[in-house]
């Protein structure tokens, strides 16, 4: 059983084939539909040279050819890269080179940077235009229209057998460095992030149809929402879930919170994906006004909320449990280098953090180790670091340096991946995340988890976003700075906001000065740019206390 996607998606396309699999604005896609699209796309790419295992880069907003380029891609057994869309050209220039594309499927509004970088680029050769309307110059290139591939390769679903060895590789940023390329084996990441292994049994499936299989036999789909950008690859991921069970997935063009509830309500969807405060902060408050305004919705269909790859504040959850009493709210940890670590199940009275993060019934083969690479005994307070054993990638591409010193050999003899997240381990088994070791902060030989900090600011009434860094201190070593986005109209003290602070995280922990911003930077997906926020910590004047 190859446990491959290409594969398990044309599994589920022979079984529920006249199911919609994709919503984007007015236009939607069958399952039959988007099979057969993929198929020419993936036939394009082989009539054009492309040969399994060669890297193909995707570049573009979210929409229907995004997941259709994805598909063709791991149809033609061909290895899918994302492309960051913010990304400028040195930044292109770099991913294209490191990842070795040989073929890029782009939206016609970045041309400009692609011909920019293009020539400095001699392996990559095929480039498709995703038409958007945009008009923007393609002056020194020569690429093919995203439906004329479409048109110029057969449909048919003619290709030989493929593996479970057939790779995907995202690119991750991170938070601070390069992005670097994730090689994760197909077989791997089904069961580590695509619906392989129940999240809380924690049991895998026992054939690559078995999915398939449960999609037949229901009586109906479910609606998801993939509100992130899917560039980044816990949304295509996810897409790609969605697709294996037979279910629907909704996607929107640019994350815009009022239209995000007028979708839920036109599209009846019943679960939506959200990456922490970032998304879930507007969110709740778009509707809040829209509720004021009076705006009737109707929101009956909204069973689930799921949270991801970011801190999602028990103040934000309890504005959602509130207006959705019933609503089952999920917050889980993970990392692209590990896939999923672990998860709980919020609701009314149990949103609370002990640390940077939740307190979550660990995911299959994950656990905390020590300093010495040795599992955290429960309830010791030791602090370690979170890994996952068993399907986990194969490393970094073109990098063994950094390979190394995340995946590693442990005390047990097996495999880790150990992306960098620090956690202890309680007396019933839980994990509570303390944030990324990365950018923890070292103020006089403590250790202060930037996450934690920013969780008890952003539970101030007059603070709407906020980061916290490490600057140099002559004393300390280093203090606490936090990088606040006041709501509007409101202008924090820092005195305000350390008052505050102290009731809910030691003083240690405190910030000792404060920057005010328009707006806090983050990724597309909602994560933290921490070299930004230092930037302004270490150069802007603190404001007054």
């Amino acid at each position: 059983m190859p446990y491959n996607a290409a594969d398990m998606f044309e599994h589920t396309v022979d079984v529920v084939a006249d199911r919609v699999a994709l919503i984007c604005g007015d236009e939607r896609r069958t399952y039959a539909e988007l099979d057969r699209r993929a198929n020419s796309l993936a036939h394009h790419l082989i009539d054009a040279g492309i040969r399994p295992g060669d890297h193909i880069g995707i570049y573009a907003q979210n929409g229907l050819p995004w997941m259709e380029a994805l598909l063709g891609i791991l149809k033609a057994r061909a290895v899918p890269v994302n492309v960051n869309y913010r990304y400028v050209e040195d930044e292109l220039r770099y991913l294209f080179h490191n990842a070795d594309l040989k073929a890029l499927f782009y939206s016609e509004e970045y041309g400009p940077r692609v011909a920019h970088v293009f020539d400095q680029l001699p392996l990559l050769r095929d480039l498709v235009m995703i038409e958007d309307g945009s008009g923007a110059s393609q002056e020194g290139l020569s690429p093919v229209p995203f439906e004329v591939a479409v048109a110029s390769g057969s449909p048919e679903r003619d290709f030989g057998e493929r593996s479970g060895d057939d790779q995907i590789i995202i690119y991750t940023g991170g938070t601070t460095g390069m992005p670097k390329g994730v090689m994760w084996r197909g077989e791997d990441i089904f069961f580590a992030l695509a619906g392989g292994t129940d999240p809380f049994t924690r049991e895998k499936v026992a054939s690559e149809y078995e999915l398939s299989e449960k999609a037949a036999a229901s009586g109906g789909q479910l609606v998801y929402f993939n509100t992130p950008p899917l560039m980044h690859g816990a949304a295509f991921v996810a897409t790609l879930m969605a697709l294996f069970q037979g279910n629907c997935s909704v996607l929107i063009r640019h994350f815009e919170p009022t239209e995000v509830w007028r979708t839920i309500a036109r599209e009846r969807i019943n679960s939506v994906l959200i990456v922490g405060d970032a998304m879930g902060r507007p969110l709740i408050e778009a509707l809040e006004a829209l509720d004021a305004a009076g705006e009737e919705l109707d929101l009956s269909c909204l069973l689930a909320l799921s949270s991801s790859a970011a801190v999602f504040s028990p103040a934000v959850k309890d504005r959602f449990i509130e207006r959705f009493p019933t609503l089952v709210i999920t917050d889980s940890i993970g990392a692209t280098e590990s896939g999923f670590n672990g998860i709980v199940a919020v609701g009314k009275g149990n949103t609370a953090m002990k640390g940077g993060g939740p307190t979550v019934q660990p995911g299959r083969d994950t656990v905390v180790l020590d300093s010495e690479l040795r599992p955290v005994e429960p309830g010791s307070g030791v602090v370690g670091m979170v890994a996952r054993g068993g399907n986990i990638p194969l490393g970094y591409y073109g990098d063994p340096d950094k390979t190394a010193s995340v995946f590693v050999t442990a005390a047990d003899g097996r495999r880790y991946a150990v992306p960098g997240d620090f956690a202890t381990v309680e007396a019933d088994g839980t994990i509570t995340l303390l944030g990324r070791g990365s950018v923890s902060i070292n103020t006089g030989g403590e250790k202060v988890y930037p996450e934690e900090v920013e969780q008890a600011l952003k539970a101030h009434p007059d603070v709407f976003d906020a980061l916290v860094v490490g600057v140099p201190d002559e004393r300390w070593g280093q203090r606490v700075a936090a990088v606040v986005q006041p709501r509007e109209g409101r202008v924090p003290s820092l005195a305000d906001l350390q008052a505050h602070c102290r009731e809910h995280i030691a003083g240690y922990k405190v910030p000792r000065e404060l920057h005010l911003v328009d707006t806090v930077v983050r990724s597309p997906s909602g994560k933290p740019d921490y070299p930004w926020a230092k930037k302004v910590a270490e150069s802007a004047t603190p404001a007054g206390g």
